[in-house]
């Protein structure tokens, strides 16, 4: 016999709640038929491409069963990028007539975990019963038989509710129905103390549950009366849609042998909160396309899912990482069973077995799976591309003194980093003789097991070269002096007001302390015009109507060869300072032998007051 007590109430079965995503697998498939839904078969996932933004182009194939008014009925909708979702049938002779969404009734089975659910999923057990006593009396058991509770039918509710009000679940009575030798015994649930079964009871009770559904309309095309109702069985059928949850994180790893030659490895962080994906198919795209209405759901995800998409999508716009690497690109690998995944043979470090579609480049892993929530490390590629190190130093624009004497504490701190000693920086030119694009990527920088740094690789085309910071050369000795040479008084007028101009000279020196040659690429911005630059220097104008970080528009610290620093934006620029000044660059390329040094001087002016 088995014995189950609760006192003093019974604790109700809590079902487990849906999250919107897990419509991505189309996890099991349910068939109604009349009042009584019936679960089917699956409808799996077979293939994922997987873009860097987070969103996924999923597919769905398999078998569904069909009933006799040639309906299939798949639980959990979708709620796909609008105008993304795409349906259809996978036999030959038979169509798709329509597919419908809708909240409709599924019978589940679940485990009786109350005493309620216990006594409901064993109508007609004999039990002895066992009620809670009235004050100072002993509790007396007595024989039973467990009677069916009574129920207002679905259609009993909708009968008596508003037309349109959708559908309703059947509601059973929370009292205790025994039949006992003296008749027919009601009771609530706290009444009882504990039930003794006779025999063991079910565990399993089905209730109904609402649930978002996917109705498909199969037709058989080609019958001698043209189009008809498919008849009760099975269909193939695909779902195809792009939905955000989904997304990888490359990265890299980079290994010199100090002899020109670098190996390279890349490697794929797939990061699921989409849904279990079982033995899949999952292409890893290099770019990423463009949804024009990827913040708006499709009507097919019915309006609570479409909610909590734009909600996911709101939160996700928020995470600064989760963007970072939206245009970015990344390469192959080569699959294995199990969950996890291969290294590819030896290739291109950019991945020579990869697909170009059109502006996207496409690999492919091969029995993927990966259950939500799950995040995977994946091995892509690995190969050799040719290097060389080399030296830069790029030295911003520095404001006259004049708007520095604008700034607060904090933001002449900035400037005064900025226009302490300038030092080199070690950095590898990387020569992308791959078939694909390297891709935006953090790059962990290796020598002789030995980590040197890590860096941030940029997109390359094959055939392009990119720079890799490596750290900065404490070995390169480099000072800076810079002096007015004259000032012309009234040498400008601009709208009533005189313009002094002020010419100015420089001198770089550098100095190699490193016992080895160096190459060094040396860059010096200037406000104003470059009349000269010795050693073979490049002189560039800017054009300062177009490249807006010059005067601010730049939220952060600009990057190597932006020229403007953080902070800007700080400046109150008097529209004179514009008129009669622009902007250049100054380039020399330097090769020292160990010990030597050189000094690289220019000169150039600007107009002030």
């Amino acid at each position: 016999m088995v014995t189950t007590s609760l006192a003093p109430h019974g604790r109700s079965f809590c079902p487990a709640r849906l999250h919107f995503l897990a419509w991505l697998a189309l996890l099991p498939a349910l068939v109604v038929r009349g009042a009584e839904p019936s679960a089917t078969a699956e409808l799996p996932v077979r293939e994922v491409s997987v873009f860097k933004d987070g969103h996924a182009f999923v597919v769905h194939r398999g078998k569904v069963a069909v009933d006799a008014k040639g309906s299939a009925v798949l639980r959990h909708l979708p709620a796909p990028v609008m105008g993304t979702f795409w349906a259809g049938a996978t036999d030959e002779g038979v169509g798709l007539a329509a597919v419908t969404a809708s909240q409709g009734r599924v019978r589940v089975e679940r485990t009786a975990l109350s005493l309620k659910e216990l006594v409901d999923a064993n109508p007609g057990a004999e039990v002895l019963v066992t009620e809670v006593p009235p004050p100072n009396r002993d509790p007396v058991p007595y024989e039973a038989t467990i009677l069916p509770a009574p129920m207002q039918s679905s259609e009993e509710l909708e009968s008596l509710a508003p037309p349109g009000d959708g559908p309703k679940l059947p509601v059973a009575s929370d009292l205790v129905f025994l039949r006992t030798d003296a008749g027919t015994r009601v009771l609530p649930l706290s009444r009882i103390q504990d039930i003794t079964f006779r025999a063991g009871p079910a565990a399993k009770l089905g209730r109904e549950e609402l649930r978002s559904t996917l109705t498909l309309s199969m037709i058989r095309r080609g019958a001698a009366d043209g189009v008809t109702t498919l008849e009760e069985g099975e269909a193939g059928v695909g779902l195809m849609y792009v939905q955000r949850g989904l997304r990888w994180i490359p990265s890299y790893r980079v290994e010199l042998d100090g002899n020109g030659q670098a190996r390279v490895w890349l490697q794929a962080t797939l990061v699921n909160d989409l849904v279990d994906l079982d033995d899949v198919t999952c292409n890893l795209v290099v770019g990423v396309p463009t949804f024009a209405l990827q913040g708006s759901a499709d009507p097919i995800g019915l309006e609570q899912a479409a909610a909590r998409l734009a909600q996911a999508v709101t939160l996700d716009n928020g995470n600064r990482f989760g963007n970072f690497y939206a245009n970015s690109m990344m390469s192959q690998v080569a699959g294995a069973a199990g969950g996890g995944v291969a290294p590819a043979p030896e290739a291109d470090a950019g991945g020579a077995n990869g697909e170009k579609t059109e502006d996207l480049y496409v690999f492919r892993l091969e029995h993927v799976s990966l259950k939500k929530g799950e995040r995977m490390v994946v091995p892509v590629s690995v190969g050799s591309l040719p290097y060389r190190d080399f030296f830069k130093l790029d030295i911003p624009f520095v404001p006259p003194a004049e708007f520095i004497q604008q700034l607060d504490p904090r933001q002449g701190a900035e400037f005064a980093r900025l226009m302490a000693a300038p030092k080199a920086v070690h950095t590898i030119r990387l020569s992308n003789t791959g078939k694909a694009p390297l891709t935006t990527a953090p790059a962990l920088v290796m020598r002789d097991g030995r980590v040197l740094a890590q860096g941030m690789l940029s997109y390359t085309s094959p055939g392009a070269e990119v720079d890799l910071v490596v750290t900065t050369a404490v070995d390169i000795r480099v000072t800076k002096e810079e002096r007015e040479s004259r000032r012309v008084p009234n040498a400008q007028n601009w709208n009533g007001e005189q313009l002094a101009r002020l010419e100015l000279t420089g001198e770089l020196t550098l100095k190699n302390l490193r016992g080895q040659p160096v190459d060094i690429e040396v860059v010096r911005h200037v406000f104003g015009a470059v009349e000269s630059a010795d050693h073979d220097g490049v002189i560039e104008r800017v054009n300062v109507l177009e490249d807006l970080s010059l005067f601010g528009q730049t939220a952060g610290p600009a990057g190597p060869g932006r020229g403007g620093p953080a902070g800007f934006g700080w400046f109150n620029w008097p529209p004179w300072w514009r008129h009669s000044n622009g902007a250049a660059r100054i380039r020399w390329q330097v090769r020292l032998d160990p010990g030597e040094e050189t000094s690289l001087g220019y000169a150039w002016s600007y107009y002030g007051r």
